[in-house]
């Protein structure tokens, strides 16, 4: 397929952030784009249609999938964007907002992929790209819920590329680091905070807002979608910049002590 055809991309969560710069991209380069988003969005770029979908909800991921089907016939590529965050100690978030943010954070990748897998099936052909986070493969203290919903996107992920790799589907990862996005500014807070909790949450919080406007650009982790999406033989796991990609060596090679000091150094936490 030449790059003036790429085929048909689907974004979930493209109104902003990561997601509407690799809506972007993947436009630039050769895509026809669709876009979803939650909420009544501002205007995206020229040759980007976007469309409402909650995808914590069936009936929205199954009309919004239906309709690209309607105007494109078919899809070749599914990005797994739409996500968020959540900031506070695990004691201090109850099971019904926990539940809600893996409705989001990992449902949702399941509810838009088992809907466009029959598609990508009936075609032999199709990628699916799911944003994870470099939470996924690391602790992080003070997301402790945000980072679970983040590694089970990563064993889902690479657990399902084994299953439909046979029938021409690949499933991929892009993990970013800190990226400059609203993620902080749009977390929700912990629903039942406890005052033994407070200065750390507030230290880390801190150090999260500090990390992000120190990011990689949303430009950085759309690249690299677009390089796992056309990639001849792709990667499974794709660190989104540099920070993500140095993570990735340390995590596997550092000595666990060594690391685990380093970590609650970073995080402001007694060593």
């Amino acid at each position: 397929m030449s790059m003036a055809h790429r085929g048909v991309a689907l974004v979930t969560g493209a109104s902003a952030g990561i997601g509407k710069a690799t809506a972007a991209a993947l436009l630039a380069a050769g895509y026809r784009v669709f876009g979803t988003s939650r909420n009544p969005a501002p205007e995206t770029a020229p040759g980007i249609t976007l469309l409402p979908c909650d995808v914590t909800d069936d009936a929205s991921v199954a009309a919004m999938v239906a309709e690209v089907m309607r105007q494109a016939g078919r899809i070749d590529l599914l990005v797994n964007n739409a996500g968020a965050a959540l900031i506070g100690a695990a004691e201090e978030t109850s099971i019904d907002q926990a539940k809600a943010l893996f409705d989001l954070n990992l449902f949702g990748v399941v509810r838009t992929t088992q809907a466009v897998l029959p598609i990508m099936r009936g075609q032999r052909s199709g990628r699916i790209v799911n944003i994870s986070s470099v939470v996924g493969f690391l602790p992080s203290p003070y997301a402790a819920l945000y980072a679970a919903t983040k590694h089970a996107v990563e064993g889902y992920s690479e657990s399902l590329d084994h299953e439909v790799r046979t029938l021409g589907i690949r499933v991929l990862l892009v993990e970013p680091a800190f990226t400059r996005t609203a993620l902080d500014r749009n977390a929700p807070k912990p629903d039942r905070p406890l005052p033994v909790y407070e200065a750390a949450r507030a230290a880390m919080t801190a150090v999260w807002n500090s990390a992000i406007q120190d990011g990689d650009t949303p430009e950085t982790v759309a690249a690299t979608v677009v390089a796992a999406a056309t990639a001849p033989a792709p990667r499974l796991r794709n660190p989104a910049g540099r920070r993500a990609s140095q993570l990735h060596v340390l995590r596997r090679f550092v000595p666990a002590g060594m690391f685990d000091k380093s970590l609650r150094g970073q995080m402001k936490l007694p060593t």
